[in-house]
Parts: structure tokens; sequence; C-alpha cells
């Protein structure tokens, strides 16, 4: 009988503070939202091992939904480098046509002292390959999630970018012997 692992993929609860920001790992999550906390719980399996980013809002909504997850840097959002903690107003006032360009090949471009798209899939990859067989359960990020399903679909890192993942998102993906099946994608 052939070993499978099923990927419950969640995006953290929105981000306590102000929008528009490049959020460091430190930014809480508004976990108030009681209903999206309720109606996602009930769909997470009953026996499961759970995991999260290092990142502060991707652990509380874990514990919101209670989990008792792991932490895996292996998980978090790409690294915006000397872009993190700032907003895209103010990126673009610094940095002009240096940050516009990075728009421009989002997936391979690297913001100063961050990674590419591309480097975080590879380190995505890395963390999914270490998983066992069963349930696991993944509490992250946009980006973390898009770089799963790029691995999944075996897509370009480009492709990958044009998912949309809401936060209190579920991304269902299971790892079969031969290849991948997708079971549902930025579900609510």
């Amino acid at each position: 009988m052939a070993l499978e692992t099923h990927l419950w993929l969640i995006r953290h609860a929105p981000v306590s503070g102000p929008p528009g920001l490049l959020h460091d790992l430190q930014a809480p999550a508004d976990i108030s939202d009681v209903a999206a906390l309720s109606q996602l719980g009930a769909q997470l399996p009953a026996n499961r091992s759970a995991i999260t980013s290092s990142a502060r809002r991707a652990q509380q909504t874990a514990r919101s939904l209670g989990l008792e997850p792991r932490v895996e840097p292996a998980f978090n959002e790409q690294d915006f480098g000397a872009w993190t903690g700032r907003s895209h107003d103010e990126l673009r006032r610094a940095f002009g046509a240096t940050y516009d360009d990075f728009w421009r090949a989002p997936a391979t471009s690297r913001p100063p002292g961050g990674e590419t798209f591309v480097e975080q899939i590879a380190r995505v990859r890395g963390a999914i390959d270490a998983l066992s067989a069963g349930d696991v359960i993944i509490v992250a990020h946009g980006g973390t999630i898009r770089a799963a399903l790029a691995i999944a679909l075996d897509i370009a890192a480009e492709a990958a970018l044009g998912f949309v993942i809401d936060p209190w998102s579920l991304t269902r993906l299971d790892r079969l012997d031969g290849g991948w099946r997708i079971v549902a994608v930025n579900r609510a």
C-alpha cells in the first residue's frame, strides 16, 4: 500500500496593523474573526501533525485553531531583506526604478539582502520532501502556499505567482507515490 502525505496548507489570519507593508516575522495576526476560525477548524482532520512558519502571525493562527505546531522556518514567507517592514509606497519612493524592475520579474528578482521566489520554492521543496506520510497541517503564508503549488503542479515560478491565496484560506495538496493530487486551492 502506498503512503500518501496530505498537506493542509492554511494561510495565516490577516495581519493586525497597517496594510500595504512587507511584514516582518513579529507582525501579529488578527484572529478576531470567529466565523472564519470556526469554519476553517471544522475542515481539518482530527489525526494530524501541525507545523507553522516562524512568523508570529502563523503561530497565533495555528494556536487559535487548537493546534500545537512545531516551528519550521523553511515554511517562512519569501525574505524581502531590506524591504521588510516598509510599505510599497515608501519603497517606490526610496528605490524608484529598482523597485519597479523587481515587480516586472518578481519570481527571479532579489530584493536587497533578500531571496527570490525561485529560492523560496527550493526552500519549501526541501521542507515538503522531509515530511512523513499522513495528514500534515501547515500554517504559513501566501508565498509559501504558491511555492507548494509550483512544486505540486510542476509549473514555472511565474505561473505560481498568479494564484490568489487569501487569509484564513485552505489549500489541500496530496503527495502520492507517482505525483500530486490537487484537492482544493484557496478554499474559505
